[in-house]
């Protein structure tokens, strides 16, 4: 089987998207690669899992949309989103902190699957889009559900709405960044690990299950749930079937 998804481990967990010829887009076999291996690992005596991406310049553009056409109906793209919302529902709610190393820019999907991770490490100059809005749907893997936890509701309900597409800086000033790296210093990542590192494992366990009780996950994923059945619901639209079929054809 083609591994598009690759692990290893040291006292920390290293789980790297793998596609990066496909701009590491998620196919569903990507999806379901992602999914057994957070359960495989997801008790592992790790101090906290990286989550970073193959190829320089697109940490993840989203959802492969060779696979998450716009012929869908609302039943179909519900099934197809599932799987995504499920793995980052296992991100999100990790037994020991996530970090998201950013070596490239994301949109999409791709800004989702970075908002389920607990920080975001990135390299300077890179940008990000929650641009769903500007497909006709809305974030179809619950990542919008999530952004509001993350960051104030009044700039999540912006970014979502307007489809904006930011800069490291300006993210960094409203928090969905925690860390801008710069060029030089990137080959030296782990010098910025340290402060996570420094930990022990249960310490990093108690601070994240503290964490995700100021979250109140349950009522995150139902939250989610109702997201990506919106997303689904506007499917099938003329909308979004024309930004779909015009993405293709550039």
């Amino acid at each position: 089987m083609e591994k598009l998804v690759l692990y290893e481990e040291t006292e920390y967990g290293i789980l790297t998207l793998n596609r990066p010829n496909k701009r590491n887009a998620i196919s569903r076999k990507m999806a379901q690669q992602l999914e057994d291996i957070l359960d495989d690992i997801k008790q592992r005596p790790i101090k906290f899992l990286l989550i970073r991406s193959e190829g320089s310049g697109v940490f993840c553009a989203g959802g492969d949309l060779t696979e998450l056409h716009g012929d869908l109906n609302e039943e179909e793209a519900y099934e197809a989103l599932h799987i995504m919302k499920t793995v980052l529902h296992k991100i999100l709610t990790f037994p020991v902190p996530t970090i998201c190393l950013l070596q490239g820019n994301a949109l999409g999907g791709g800004c989702e699957l970075a908002t389920a991770c607990d920080f975001r490490l990135v390299k300077e100059d890179t940008t990000f889009g929650f641009v769903q809005s500007n497909l006709g749907i809305l974030p179809g893997w619950g990542g919008g559900a999530i952004l509001y936890k993350k960051v104030a509701k009044n700039f999540a309900f912006q970014w979502l709405t307007k489809g904006s597409i930011y800069g490291a800086s300006y993210l960094y000033e409203k928090g969905w960044i925690h860390s801008i790296i710069k060029k030089d210093d990137w080959k030296d990542v782990d010098t910025f690990l340290q402060p996570y590192l420094s930990k022990s494992y249960d310490q990093m366990c108690f601070l994240k299950a503290q964490f995700l009780e100021a979250l109140e996950v349950e009522e995150l994923y139902e939250a989610m749930d109702r997201e990506s059945r919106r997303a689904a619901k506007l499917w099938p639209s003329e909308h979004h079937q024309q930004a779909v079929n015009a993405f293709l054809q550039r």
